[in-house]
């Protein structure tokens, strides 16, 4: 990605009049598109008069999950076959085509949901209406994420825990495997890979200020370095690690609604340092006496651009590495019709089958006679009752087992060093 310079002449004064401008800027950004997604859901919040089954919750329930699937122009079948994928009618989805995506683009996303009659009856597959410029390295990802949380805690306040997802990423196991092995778990635990790495080549990347021309912008913009650094701050501990996130409802209210100053303060902080995503989220968890102990050092998610060493296939290494997503993907790759057909049991342009889908133990025979626009799973059960096979019942010890080894232990954030420091 290119960048660009900007200099001054008087370093001291001018970096941080220009750090003070943009955490106001991106603030000014949140608060607006907070209050006109309103309008900007319109389309997404029509879905909402189908709903005629709400999912019963409490402990002797499967969780509620709240998936954000963000994509970019050209992504819309990519969307839609992922949302297949990890489709459950106890789950939330909002689904956001950003900036670089056409109106006919979200509008046809649209149609695609509104012409599912299992979505329209469970109404809780929601459209973004405008799309806004992202950039993945930018503070106008992170204003991105807080607004995706916001607008799911308008739409339902029922959902335990946040997922974001990229059309790159792909389940690694069904929704029913995936809500039995959360099951059983703490609601209180934030999944999120995180370090205290004290490199100097992050501590310089924290140390630079940075400006998103993308929170104002029709379109995304590349980042702009000013040639001026901030010394690292003494007032909190800067934590990084992955952007992919698992993150309770609790928190995500914590960091949108932000009733103490802490997610406030982090937020004008990072919004001018590069790849916010990789630090602000695991900086507020850490920081915080309410919510440092609930962490888990782990996203769940399983990068296939690692390299097999040990003479394992890359794709079973995949499936047994204990994650329950894996990225990124090609959209013509391959390993998606293997995880489909092997792992999800889901036709093509299907609905992965579950313990609330009546019409799983047709065969494909029977299935190619129903009746024109009769969909697969459009006989449903009980869907406070899932039936995990293989892969969740092994993810749920794996789970269960992580829990208690971090629940043992003294907070790992408060075992941990600030950044910068010997």
């Amino acid at each position: 990605m290119r960048t660009s310079k900007i200099s001054s002449g008087n370093s001291g004064y001018h970096a941080w009049i220009l750090a003070f401008a943009m955490s106001l800027l991106i603030l000014i950004a949140l608060s607006k598109s907070w209050f006109n997604d309103h309008a900007s859901a319109t389309a997404s919040e029509d879905l909402q008069y189908f709903s005629v089954i709400v999912p019963s919750k409490g402990r002797d329930y499967p969780p509620v999950l709240a998936y954000w699937i963000c994509g970019t122009s050209g992504d819309g079948k990519r969307m839609l076959r992922l949302l297949k994928a990890i489709y459950h009618p106890r789950n939330q989805y909002l689904l956001q085509l950003d900036a670089e995506s056409s109106d006919y683009e979200r509008a046809e996303l649209v149609v695609s949901v509104q012409s599912e009659s299992l979505f329209q009856a469970f109404g809780n597959v929601n459209v973004v209406g405008k799309g806004y410029a992202i950039n993945e390295m930018g503070s106008s990802a992170l204003a991105a994420i807080l607004n995706a949380a916001a607008l799911l805690l308008k739409l339902s306040t029922d959902w335990d825990w946040f997922i974001n997802l990229s059309v790159s990423d792909y389940p690694l196991v069904s929704q029913d495997d995936l809500l039995h092995a959360f099951t059983s778990l703490p609601r209180d635990l934030n999944f999120i890979n995180y370090t205290n790495d004290t490199a100097k080549n992050e501590i310089h990347k924290i140390n630079q200020i940075v400006v998103d021309p993308s929170l104002h912008l029709q379109k995304s913009s590349h980042l702009y370095y000013a040639v001026e650094t901030r010394t690292t701050p003494d007032a909190f501990k800067i934590f990084g690690g992955s952007p992919w996130l698992i993150l309770t409802r609790a928190f995500m209210e914590y960091c949108v609604q932000g009733w103490d100053n802490l997610p406030r303060k982090l937020l004008m902080y990072f919004s001018n340092t590069a790849s916010p995503l990789e630090s602000y989220f695991h900086s507020v968890l850490c920081n915080s006496p309410e919510f440092q102990n609930t962490t888990v050092s782990n996203d769940l998610r399983y990068n296939i651009l690692e390299t097999t060493t040990d003479g394992e296939s890359p794709y079973d290494k995949m499936l047994n590495g204990g994650a329950a997503f894996a990225r990124p993907f090609k959209e013509d790759a391959a390993a998606l019709n293997m995880i489909d057909e092997n792992v999800l049991n889901r036709e093509p342009n299907g609905l992965v089958p579950g313990k609330w889908c009546l019409d799983q133990g047709m065969n494909k025979s029977s299935e190619a006679s129903k009746p024109p626009g009769e969909d697969f799973c459009s006989n449903w059960g009980n869907i406070n009752d899932v039936k995990p096979g293989s892969y969740g019942i092994k993810l749920a010890f794996l789970l269960s087992k992580i829990a208690s080894e971090e629940k043992l232990t003294t907070s790992q954030c408060l075992q941990a060093t600030k950044m910068g420091s010997s």
